[in-house]
């Protein structure tokens, strides 16, 4: 599939279609446990399918999990029976320690178990594309050095940082590639911990790197979605766009319109509905009026794709992901509905204003 044609088809269409993090909620369906999807391909397989025939989505995704690479290393890896698994613990705090820090190939730990439930994805999900999920360059070695201690080490021992930050990368080449090898029509890089440095530091240690994995595997037939939910992004543009992705995602505390007036317009934007404020502990009527409000304010870009701000939870209450997607579907047909009349009635301010409102 031709994805660079793919994303100006997704901007310039008016038949706009919402795209949240959606993919462990299908246990639900399935009647199985979060351990239980993610230590067996096929369900994993079968679950992007079922949130595929459940809603239209423009692609389907795999599962966000951040501590796939980093157990790959050798991190350790806690699991839990319905949350996704966490790393736990340091693994690198000297610079011998970095030095001896050895790439994995691709296939160790679980990475071998996602690719395998990619490739049984790709042959049952063919009506769109297929988008993997992968952890950014910043984001990984924060696991494998400790959250906190690699903010930190970015001022005191910035070489350390670079060295783990070299192999990371090394690996993320193969591991992305091995994804396009199979057929994946992108890839979603969750890269989190890089928005919570200053915007010089986002560039030295998580753009640079980032954007060396993009100009090595991003072409016409396979895109890069880069997704950012800290806090603040939106004084660190710049940064961002540097990264040269097609497609970009932004958690639940950015300015989504402030974001959408300083991005490109011809990149997608997307974001960014609260997976854990509003999609799982909120009522249905809470849902439609956060969705209403966020799709009037922003639906003005053609390159918005409102979405959630970051992976659904596994136990979101499924109704409310329905309501999500009942009042895009509502509102992007009132706005079609709008610009026709708009259009055969230029003169009606009234009218020609309503995609203009903020």
């Amino acid at each position: 599939m031709n994805m660079d044609l793919w994303v100006r088809e997704q901007i310039a269409t008016q038949d706009k279609k919402a795209m949240p993090l959606l993919s462990y909620p299908a246990v639900q369906q399935q009647f199985i446990t979060v351990d239980q999807l993610i230590h067996s391909s096929s369900e994993m397989a079968l679950g992007v399918r079922l949130m595929a025939d459940r809603y239209n989505m423009p692609f389907a995704t795999t599962y966000m999990d951040l501590s796939i690479e980093a157990e790959a290393f050798g991190a350790k890896c806690t699991y839990h029976t319905d949350d996704i698994p966490t790393i736990t613990g340091q693994l690198i705090s000297t610079q011998e320690e970095a030095d001896a820090l050895a790439v994995p190939e691709v296939g160790a730990g679980r990475t071998g178990k996602v690719l395998r439930a990619l490739g049984k994805t790709l042959t049952l999900v063919n009506d769109r594309p297929v988008f993997a999920n992968c952890t950014g360059p910043f984001s990984l070695a924060g696991r494998l050095m400790d959250v906190n201690e690699v903010l930190l080490m970015t001022y005191e021992e910035p070489e350390l940082v670079h060295t783990v930050l070299e192999k990371c990368t090394q690996f993320l080449l193969k591991y992305i590639k091995a994804m396009k090898d199979l057929g994946a029509n992108g890839v979603i890089m969750a890269e989190p911990l890089a928005g919570l440095m200053n915007s010089g530091a986002m560039q030295e240690f998580s753009s640079d790197y980032v954007r060396r994995i993009i100009d090595e595997l991003q072409d016409r037939d396979f895109v890069f979605v880069y997704h950012n939910c800290s806090n603040a992004i939106e004084k660190k543009v710049d940064a961002v766009i540097s990264t040269g992705a097609r497609m970009y995602h932004f958690g639940e505390r950015a300015d989504m319109w402030k974001l959408l007036n300083s991005m490109p317009r011809d990149v997608i934007v997307m974001g960014n509905i609260s997976p854990s404020a509003v999609f799982l502990c909120d009522s249905t009527d809470k849902m439609a009026l956060d969705t209403q409000y966020l799709l009037r304010k922003c639906m003005v870009f053609e390159n918005f794709m409102i979405s959630s701000g970051c992976d659904i939870p596994a136990n979101t209450p499924l109704a409310n992901i329905d309501k999500f997607f009942e009042v895009i579907n509502l509102g992007y047909h009132k706005a079609r509905l709008w610009g026709q009349i708009s259009r055969a009635y230029p003169h009606n301010p009234e009218t020609a204003s309503y995609l203009k409102q903020p």
